[in-house]
């Protein structure tokens, strides 16, 4: 007896999908510095290129502490750099924010903060905060790696940016160093990995090729706003292909229901000289 009430828990333990494992806070805050570090001591390449694009010591700063996204960053003072509008420099620069707003979106449901908290966590909403945030197994770790990624990476990036801005003078001309590089290089690093799907590759694929092919052509800064149309036209293109693939299936299924034609008209003729006789 003792037997057979054993085997039916055994059994119904199995049946039973097992919860995510919490991950230790000591691998969370790992990850979370790794990140943190890694990205923010980019900040001295914004430092230096924007001190010299002609930005103040001020203006570099409050880039750096008010609107924190590194690749909108890079792209303002490069534009400007270029010689291009300052509004169209400012147009391509929100445009490349503008992912961070999908990305408070989903994290918002992971990390359940107030809404009196919200606002203050919104502005270390980034690239590097959300993909260790959307790491995480539960709620508590997300808040965790979301907080140590969010405060390492403003910290090192606002001092490295008064860092390189205060030693862009020492330096001299920073495109001889290649710094100027250095932000569309890190932006690629972070955003490679995550190009999992065929029309996420086809999407920066052109993006790419729409970048190549206008910056010769349009004002510094008008390149970035073309590429923005690389996504809804792949996802045009791959909503007509799932049609197309639709209206096949629908094709196809409905001339299997239908019954088989008579390949040729004999037994037909056969019938009808049947009947003249009857």
């Amino acid at each position: 007896m003792a037997e057979q009430t054993e085997i039916p828990t055994t059994q119904r333990a199995e049946a039973t999908p097992s919860a995510p494992l919490a991950k230790p806070d000591s691998a969370v805050i790992r990850d979370a510095l790794g990140v943190g570090v890694a990205v923010g001591l980019s900040g001295f390449a914004f430092g230096v290129t924007s001190a010299g694009a002609g930005l103040s010591l001020l203006q570099t700063c409050a880039l750096s502490l008010l609107v924190f996204t590194g690749a909108s960053q890079f792209a303002l003072v490069g534009a400007l750099a270029a010689g291009g509008n300052p509004l169209t420099a400012a147009a391509g620069a929100f445009f490349l924010g503008a992912r961070n707003a999908f990305y408070g979106l989903r994290l918002s449901a992971v990390l359940g903060y107030r809404a009196r908290i919200k606002p203050f966590a919104a502005h270390w909403i980034i690239d590097e905060t959300s993909a260790v945030t959307l790491a995480q197994p539960d709620r508590r770790s997300a808040r965790l790696g979301f907080t140590v990624t969010g405060f390492t990476l403003y910290t090192l990036w606002n001092l490295t940016t008064l860092v390189g801005a205060l030693g862009a003078g020492a330096l001299g001309d920073t495109d001889a160093w290649g710094l100027d590089a250095a932000g569309p290089a890190v932006f690629l690093a972070l955003l490679a990995p995550k190009l999992e799907d065929t029309v996420e590759r086809a999407t920066a694929g052109l993006a790419v090729v729409l970048v190549m092919v206008t910056l010769p052509l349009l004002p510094t800064g008008a390149p970035v706003l073309v590429a923005s149309l690389a996504a809804p036209a792949v996802l045009l293109v791959q909503g007509r292909r799932e049609r197309a693939t639709q209206a096949r299936g629908t094709v196809w299924s409905a001339a299997d229901a239908a019954p088989p034609a008579p390949q040729d008209g004999t037994n037909e003729s056969r019938t009808a000289a049947e009947e003249d006789r009857g």
